[in-house]
């Protein structure tokens, strides 16, 4: 006798990561988190993405320097493409993570207002390190990418702990 096809698992918990470009931090933000969320075992239960307030670089590979700083750290973003964040993202998602202020006010001024409670900065997680933005490592050297690798793994420690607790 076969057995009916499973469903899959709708997740408790969907986080979108932005930047402006979608090549360079809220690619590595994904990765990264993703990475944390498998190894806490809770990849099943929450879902990420990433996205760019601006459509410069849509349907590109993430930045060469930041798909390398990652990999040389054990996280792979191969698989993730650059896309615009849109309308549907706002009700979509539980909770919006923005790199910077810029990316911030760009997705506030696009949020309806009933849902721009889900929107924060995403170091707000970070638990060594004191600053509140991701700086844009694009026109820098590799130095720039280690320093958002240090920031972004940071808060994704955190967020992940905090996930921990919520998703008990």
């Amino acid at each position: 006798m076969r057995r009916p096809l499973r469903a899959a698992r709708d997740p408790d918990m969907k986080i979108l990561f932005c930047c402006m470009g979608n090549i360079c931090r809220s690619p590595t933000a994904e990765g990264v988190v993703r990475a944390r969320l498998e190894a806490a075992g809770l990849h099943e239960r929450v879902e990420v993405a990433s996205a760019g307030t601006h459509a410069h670089h849509v349907g590109s590979k993430p930045d060469p320097r930041a798909a390398a700083a990652a990999a040389s750290r054990g996280v792979d973003l191969t698989h993730i493409r650059a896309r615009r964040v849109d309308g549907a993202d706002f009700a979509q998602f539980d909770l919006i993570y923005a790199m910077d202020r810029d990316n911030l006010r760009n997705l506030e001024r696009n949020c309806p207002e009933p849902l721009r409670h889900k929107l924060a900065l995403f170091l707000q997680h970070a638990e060594r390190f004191d600053e509140e933005e991701v700086p844009d490592p694009y026109y820098g050297g590799p130095a720039g990418f280690e320093r958002v690798l240090d920031l972004i793994e940071d808060a994704a420690d955190g967020l992940v702990r905090e996930l921990q607790q919520r998703l008990k």
